[in-house]
């Protein structure tokens, strides 16, 4: 078993907190001693009362499947001897309705591209297997009722 700590810190620093007119800002402290700005979303709260430069929790939940499959991407390849140089992913989330007709994050769409360098390099097939491992593996889409769907992007070689 192992845990992991995060922190949310906010103060109302005189704010008129009963007339709903506070700011949502806050801290987001990690076990590793990194401090992230967060706030509410603009789609939810207006801004002045949230931060757009901060994170915000749909924002990070989308991030954190986007880095768990990454993360379980990379330790594939490396076991299969393919050598990555570059990830990236813009992965979309989807607020609306679930069935119970509460809003959720119903889908997250990661769309990775991923460039290999070297004499092995995987071709689609390969790619596809390899994220549809990292996929089965990834601990955080694993523990959510979300679809996680993975479009990868190819890029050319």
């Amino acid at each position: 078993m192992a845990e992991y700590v995060a922190e949310v810190i906010w103060t109302r620093n005189g704010q008129d907190f009963l007339g709903n007119r506070y700011s949502r800002e806050h801290i987001l402290r990690f076990d590793g001693g990194i401090d992230v700005p967060g706030s509410s979303s603009p789609h939810v709260v207006p801004i002045p009362m949230s931060v757009a430069a901060a994170v915000d929790p749909e924002e990070a939940f989308v991030s954190s499947l986007s880095s768990c499959h990454m993360l379980w991407f990379l330790s594939i390849a490396a076991k299969r001897r393919f050598c990555v140089d570059r990830y990236a992913d813009k992965a979309i989330g989807v607020m609306e309705k679930n069935p119970d007709g509460k809003l959720a994050m119903t889908v997250v769409t990661l769309k990775p591209a991923v460039s290999f360098s070297g004499e092995r390099v995987p071709n689609r097939e390969q790619i596809e297997k390899m994220h549809h491992e990292a996929h089965q593996e990834c601990f955080i889409a694993n523990s959510v009722k979300t679809e996680v769907r993975c479009e990868p992007v190819y890029l050319a070689v």
